[in-house]
């Protein structure tokens, strides 16, 4: 194999050495391409070490962090996007945005071949092959990491051997992803499931046991279904995200130890932490408990459990996702309003909400002075709701 091959570059254990590695291997050029979807690091430097291991100078970082809200971000909280109710599908979100980007690249600069440093496990490797597919199936994929057959241990001496810098040491190998929607962490001592993840595997969010003493209220404003401001202030997507984060966090809000069904069938240890998420999606959901109706409310529940599964799956462009995508929008034309929520201690939950698009009516709630409803009407509903119930079970008394 010759020519140019694009790969997804993060700067990490397994992509660095997958720059070496590709080139040794297969004999292609790399052109490295890092992504930024909100992780804090030094860009520059990632760059310059793609450079200096071998990549070719069309080796770039391209920002993506507004794309990454407003095109991935907003449409899965929109759905209630959460896989198996725990993990708000940070990293799997990412994913087909990277994958998008590292094919418009493959297409500029004429490469054969695009490349991702996922491990055969995991279900990382899905989401990019899937994607790459889907946008240019002419296009070779190479996934060095689910080839090579080397150990952690072994990368990491590759690493060493040839003068790679890592960011990680034999002492403490954790596996991180991080972007503006929350950051997973695996391997090392997390895969003991029965051990409790020690503090230094987190870095969004302080311990609870650490948190403020006095609860904060924030009040989320959504328009369409949307987080437009926080506390009033409407900074735009990427400032939003990154505050709603910084102020979930400082009160230990968005810890999360999971025990999830990968797609490849074997269950993995995962740490996530996801402040921002949890934060805006509880009041998301808030905000629909008062302005959708009942029959909507429970169908989209369904859809949001389907809408999960097609993400963390690696189906973000599936026509079902699609046409799933087309229903949740619909849905959310009345989704407006404000929501306040308290934090404290780790803790995230609702204290208040108003809508000018609100189904809910005091006069019809209330038990007190002021009551519309016609109770009277509540006996004859109770008879022909359940008259089905009442017939079967005559039938079956009188068979027996």
């Amino acid at each position: 194999m010759s020519g140019k091959i694009v790969l997804a570059y993060s700067g990490g254990l397994d992509t660095s050495v997958a720059v070496r590695w590709v080139k040794e291997e297969r004999g292609l050029d790399v052109v490295a391409i890092g992504v930024d979807v909100g992780e804090e690091r030094d860009y520059d430097a990632i760059l310059q070490k793609a450079l200096a291991v071998g990549a070719l100078p069309e080796s770039r970082i391209i920002d993506a962090k507004e794309e990454f809200v407003t095109e991935y971000i907003w449409p899965a909280l929109k759905a209630g996007a959460c896989y198996e109710s725990k993990y708000y599908l940070a990293t799997a979100l990412a994913r087909p945005l990277i994958a998008k980007l590292i094919v418009d690249v493959a297409h500029e600069v004429g490469a054969t071949a695009v490349g991702h440093g996922s491990t055969g496990k995991g279900n990382d490797q899905v989401r990019f092959d899937v994607t790459f597919a889907a946008l240019d199936g002419k296009l070779d994929i190479v996934a060095p990491a689910r080839e090579w057959g080397m150990t952690r241990e072994e990368e990491i001496e590759y690493a060493e051997r040839f003068n790679i810098p890592v960011p990680i040491a034999k002492a403490s190998p954790y596996s991180i992803d991080v972007n503006l929607w929350g950051r997973s962490v695996e391997c090392g001592i997390i895969e003991d499931a029965a051990v409790e993840p020690p503090e230094d595997a987190y870095e969004m969010t302080v311990n609870p046991v650490d948190a403020p003493d006095t609860p904060q209220i924030v009040e989320i404003t959504f328009e369409k279904g949307v987080p437009v401001a926080i506390d009033g202030d409407a900074p735009g997507p990427v400032a939003l995200v990154e505050k709603a984060n910084k102020l979930a966090g400082s009160h230990g809000v968005g810890r999360v130890d999971m025990l999830e069904n990968r797609l490849v069938g074997i269950k993995s240890r995962e740490v996530y932490e996801s402040p921002a998420a949890v934060l805006l999606s509880l009041a998301h959901r808030e905000m629909e408990a008062l302005t959708l109706d009942r029959d909507t409310a429970h169908y989209k529940a369904l859809v949001a459990q389907r809408y999960s599964d097609l993400v963390y799956f690696g189906l973000w462009h599936s026509p079902l996702r699609e046409h799933l995508q087309a229903f949740v929008d619909s849905t959310q034309e009345r989704v407006s309003g404000k929501v306040r929520m308290k934090l404290y201690k780790g803790s995230c939950f609702v204290v208040g909400r108003e809508s000018p698009e609100s189904l809910y009516r005091t006069d019809l709630a209330t038990y007190d002075v002021g009551d519309m409803y016609d109770a009277s009407a509540g006996a004859g509903f109770c008879k022909i709701w359940g008259l089905p119930v009442r017939v079967a079970q005559e039938r079956d008394r009188a068979s027996r």
